[in-house]
């Protein structure tokens, strides 16, 4: 089994399977409603992604709109060449709707394609100082930021608690009376510290297999 560090909590990152696997089994010796859940689930989707500008876009195309529509988006925008600052700041707004970029989404990736942030910099710093940042963008709220830090970074200790999945998950799990709210989740997901970027793969995973198995849940 792969070794993985636990200090400092926050830097510590998980981009590999064996990583996964490592800290998935710790965290069931932590809370062990979590090994139960995985032999429900089985293995753990990594769901790994690459870092920078590319991310944010990906996460504000997709806003409300379906998963399929995000997808043909998203290729429209690639097959045009559409993916980095300076492609979007070059950009006409007639140039952006024809790929399907509304308006208001190609004002928010124009803004921050503008910021010029340093992603580089943001590796190294804090969770609470990456979310920071990120939040102060146009379009982006603390739930994306806070995927982007479990996901882009990959922080083995991240967690968004304001996501509904994660809070139905939770409600299942740890059979409460109803979903908890993100603040009731947060502080509830400080139990699973410094592996709540894992239990939050792992809520994900045994709320769609539920649903799966039994839809009024």
């Amino acid at each position: 089994m792969a070794k993985v560090e636990t200090q400092p909590h926050e830097t510590v990152t998980i981009t590999r399977r064996d990583e996964l696997d490592a800290a998935a089994a710790r965290l069931a010796r932590l809370e062990p409603r979590f090994g139960e859940a995985l032999s429900v689930t089985g293995p753990l989707t990594l769901r790994s992604r690459a870092d920078g500008f590319p991310a944010l876009l990906r996460s504000v195309v997709s806003q409300q709109v379906s998963t399929a529509a995000a997808a043909a988006i998203l290729a429209r925008v690639e097959a045009a060449g559409l993916d980095d600052e300076d492609s979007i700041l070059a950009a006409s707004d007639d140039a952006l709707r024809a790929v399907g970029v509304s308006r208001q989404k190609a004002g928010y990736l124009r803004g921050i394609a503008a910021a010029s942030l340093d992603y580089l910099a943001l590796r190294e710093e804090p969770n609470d100082v990456v979310v920071e940042r990120l939040v102060a963008l146009p379009g982006i709220g603390r739930w994306t930021a806070e995927i982007y830090v479990m996901f882009a970074l990959g922080r083995a200790d991240a967690f968004a608690a304001g996501d509904l999945g994660l809070q139905h998950g939770a409600r299942l799990l740890f059979d409460l009376p109803e979903r908890p709210k993100e603040r009731e989740l947060r502080e509830m997901a400080e139990a699973w510290s410094p592996w709540r970027a894992v239990a939050a793969r792992i809520l994900w995973a045994y709320y769609d297999t539920t649903k799966r198995t039994d839809p009024t849940g």
